[in-house]
């Protein structure tokens, strides 16, 4: 026969608070199973913290809880001023809070100040500190501790903490560090490249270039300048790049593109070259600069390598506005559109696309319509690259007899405003005025239709005087 350890005596059931009977093994009235209690367990006994070693350790007398009247009503809480305190040694606190009593009514005075304005108590050089209220705990005098002011939350300035320099900051949660990968090391959110969505204005250009909505990159890239001619005549320009999907490293491609062709331009132009002729050097000095990125392929990327086999390659149209003539020059399928701010003048379309549907139309094989309803219309026939044929640089000039403006885009636009009236209707009637504007509009324009490329779109207002009733309604010139 096993031998049974008999359970030590419950003052009340662990279940119901109800004291049992002596010798009870269930509680009579909730039944709970009074044996099944386990007994204190002897090992890990607690020990008193900073008592020296040998002393004794003075037993804590905890108040015992109020009881719950016959309506299940909790206990009142007690607060932690309302408890004795006393050191490791068992010894009362210096200072000792009254015992906790039945409801008082306050006491006549102001009413005791809550968390907030407690700390506006703290004294300053223009208040002196108030007096300490009766029954609140002060620090012993000998014991050499000190009371640290805090600052009052409702008038105290939050610390700024701006970023280091040259640590980008996340768009998202505005407090996160940027990793080198372009994420968030707070909340993990992706960063925006600084490709992604650009805007510049210049005077009376203005261009913006945008991500979309499908493409993971901006492969597109612009540059807007303005500079004088010889006769101290302002001359501004425009160039706009579409790197070529296809190929390795598009987007480093636009962009030596747009910067070489710029640069070009702006050395040409102030020494009198004549824009269309600086415009065919500045295509030519575009080219050789995405010629140069081939033979360095240190800038590929690892997950490129599928496409090492195609050169970094892009298109590029541009636009020069010189001694009241327009000069556009292109190779590729970017294009510039004339739109007159009288909207009663027809628009016009002054470039023609290096593409397999420009070509079908050309040799009289298709109409527009069918031509660019084939899946191969896109299929560009000349672009600036070192694996492209012999380059033909396209250039026209043009002598507008009417103030207009000009547009110059990628096919991320004009994709979802093809025809000249399209674009015109797209065009907002201000955007002579505020071209940035115009711009921004134009890039919503085609993210509102999907956003399937990148897009980007650079207006240069043209301002000249009208000639008369008898002129010509829109811009008369010569292509080379």
């Amino acid at each position: 026969m096993s031998e049974s350890h008999q359970q030590p005596a419950l003052a009340r059931c662990p279940g119901c608070e109800e004291p049992p009977a002596s010798g009870d093994l269930f509680c009579g009235a909730c039944g709970y199973d009074l044996s099944a209690v386990p007994a204190r367990p002897g090992d890990r006994p607690t020990l008193p913290i900073g008592v020296p070693p040998g002393a004794p350790a003075a037993a804590v007398e905890w108040p015992a809880a109020s009881e719950t009247d016959s309506s299940d009503v909790p206990a009142p809480t007690h607060r932690a001023t309302d408890l004795p305190g006393t050191d490791s040694g068992g010894n009362l606190l210096p200072t000792t809070p009254p015992a906790p009593q039945a409801p008082q009514t306050a006491p006549p005075g102001p009413a005791p100040a809550t968390a907030p304005e407690a700390s506006a108590a703290v004294s300053t050089p223009d208040t002196p500190a108030p007096a300490a209220t009766p029954g609140t705990p002060e620090p012993p005098a000998a014991s050499g501790d000190f009371t640290l002011a805090a600052p009052d939350p409702r008038t105290a300035e939050p610390a700024a903490q701006p970023p280091s320099a040259g640590v980008k900051v996340c768009v998202a949660c505005r407090s996160g560090r940027v990793d080198p990968d372009g994420y968030c090391e707070n909340c993990g959110h992706a960063q925006p490249r600084e490709r992604d969505h650009v805007e510049q204005e210049l005077g009376s250009v203005a261009a913006v270039s945008d991500r979309g909505l499908r493409h993971h990159r901006n492969e597109d890239s612009f540059a807007v300048s303005s500079t004088a001619l010889p006769d101290g005549s302002p001359a501004v320009v425009a160039i706009v790049c579409d790197g070529v999907s296809s190929a390795s490293r598009p987007d480093e491609a636009s962009a030596a593109a747009a910067s070489a062709a710029n640069e070009a331009l702006l050395e040409s132009l102030p020494r009198g070259t004549h824009p269309q002729q600086a415009m065919h050097e500045a295509i030519v000095a575009a080219a050789e600069a995405v010629n140069a990125l081939a033979q360095d392929p240190s800038g590929a990327a690892e997950h490129e390598a599928h496409r090492r086999q195609n050169a970094p390659a892009c298109t590029l149209v541009g636009a020069i506005m010189a001694g009241g003539l327009l000069v556009v020059g292109w190779v590729g399928d970017s294009r510039v559109y004339w739109v007159p701010d009288d909207r009663s003048g027809p628009p016009a379309r002054l470039t023609e696309d290096d593409s397999w549907a420009a070509q079908m139309v050309a040799a009289g094989l298709m109409n527009e319509t069918e031509a660019y309803a084939d899946e191969r219309a896109h299929a560009i026939t000349g672009w600036l690259g070192a694996d492209s044929y012999e380059l033909e640089p396209h250039t026209a000039a043009f002598k507008p007899d009417r103030p207009g403006l000009v547009v110059v885009c990628t096919d991320g636009l004009w994709n979802y405003a093809e025809s000249a009236e399209e674009m015109a209707a797209a065009v907002p009637p201000e955007a002579h005025r505020s071209p940035l504007r115009g711009a921004q509009v134009l890039v919503g324009h085609a993210l509102d239709g999907g956003g399937h490329d990148n897009v980007t779109v650079a207006l240069l207002p043209f301002a000249v005087e009208p000639q008369g009733a008898g002129s010509s309604p829109g811009p008369a010139g010569t292509a080379v």
